[in-house]
């Protein structure tokens, strides 16, 4: 059973190694054609796996894959005519960096002048033009990933596949590649499916993410709808900051409920898992979202909070404030308010109804 728009199903889908944990469970998956999806999640969590299953380097326990409509659950990587990027770029040292690109179509069995004209196209879709002839140990690392990222494309593939290709890359070059590994894909229109365990660069690139955590998919939505309306506790810790307060429920009343925080602080939120009164919740608001009033203003949804620490960050001043019996507050505060703020100091926050998610 596949989907009419999808390039590749996953139907059912397991895997287990040792027969008895499930490293992902029960994967009901449509990768659309000509999307950049990202599989995000932490260590263990089976996204890796999935690429794997993919990819055709590890078979399903249960379950089919389908692209284009046809199995191809038992189709050896080979023949499944997918680019493959690795975070450690698996080239050949011994070949330059054209034969290196030219590997894939050597063993396609291309004629020569076309071999050619596809290695200069790819070369200069990476931005290498004039550096063919250098050797692997001869590039720095960026370089490299790019190299690797022309072997993938150069064969025309229906799909590419990413396992962390810029996890060893510093953080400005990582950042830099992100922009144009996204550029690249929207001047290909080829499906790329990658795999990370950083979720700022899943939110840079994607246009839709799918969140795992203990072999099942949490989440898969677009970036912004990822971001400001998580479906569970795990997606919104995982995802982004998040301001938690611990709290019970002390009204619901369709998609809000009213929550006690102690102290004699009420407030009121969306019920994202229709949690009933009496439920222990925890409450989680993006930092950005959250904002310093003062005593006079705004009556509903405020908190009394003392500064524990202000930390400048360039663009914008973050509080780290507490009250008592809950964790930690982080506040992103805009810099015109600097001047006013210093540890030690109490400050009420408002924390906005639409923006405060209340998770069972």
């Amino acid at each position: 059973m596949t989907s009419d728009s999808a390039l590749v199903t996953f139907n059912g889908v397991q895997k287990t190694y040792d027969g008895h944990v499930l490293v992902v469970r029960d994967l009901n998956l449509d990768i659309q054609r000509g999307e950049f999806l990202s599989l995000l999640g932490p260590s263990g969590s089976g996204k890796t796996t999935t690429l794997m299953m993919l990819a055709g380097f590890e078979s399903p326990t249960a379950g089919d894959i389908f692209l284009d409509g046809v199995p191809i659950t038992r189709t050896p990587p080979h023949k499944r005519n997918f680019g493959m990027v690795f975070q450690n770029y698996a080239l050949f040292p011994h070949m330059t960096v054209a034969q290196n690109i030219a590997y894939p179509l050597t063993v396609r069995k291309l004629g020569k002048s076309e071999l050619e004209d596809k290695v200069k196209r790819a070369l200069d879709m990476v931005q290498m033009g004039p550096m063919g002839e250098r050797y692997p140990a001869q590039l720095s690392g960026g370089q490299q990933q790019r190299v690797a990222l022309a072997r993938a494309l150069v064969f025309d593939p229906q799909l590419v596949l990413m396992d962390e290709p810029l996890g060893a890359l510093d953080k400005q070059l990582r950042e830099h590649m992100q922009i144009e590994l996204k550029a690249l894909h929207r001047q290909l229109g080829i499906t790329f499916v990658y795999v990370t365990h950083d979720q700022s660069e899943a939110l840079t690139m994607s246009d839709r993410v799918a969140v795992f955590n203990e072999g099942v998919i949490q989440q898969i939505d677009v970036v912004d709808q990822l971001y400001e309306a998580p479906v569970n506790r795990f997606v919104a810790s995982f995802v982004g900051d998040n301001s938690v307060l611990d709290a019970t429920v002390v009204s619901a009343n369709g998609e809000h409920c009213t929550v006690d925080a102690g102290n004699g602080v009420a407030l009121t939120g969306l019920n994202v898992n229709q949690a009933s009164v009496g439920d222990r919740v925890q409450c989680s608001v993006r930092p950005e979202r959250i904002a310093l009033v003062d005593a006079s203003e705004q009556p509903d949804n405020q908190i009394e909070t003392n500064v524990d620490d202000v930390i400048y960050f360039g663009d914008h001043l973050r509080l780290r404030c507490h009250m008592p019996g809950q964790a930690e507050l982080s506040v992103k505060v805009p810099l015109q308010r600097q001047a006013h703020m210093s540890a030690g100091q109490t400050v009420r926050l408002h924390l906005p109804p639409e923006h405060l998610r209340v998770y069972r």
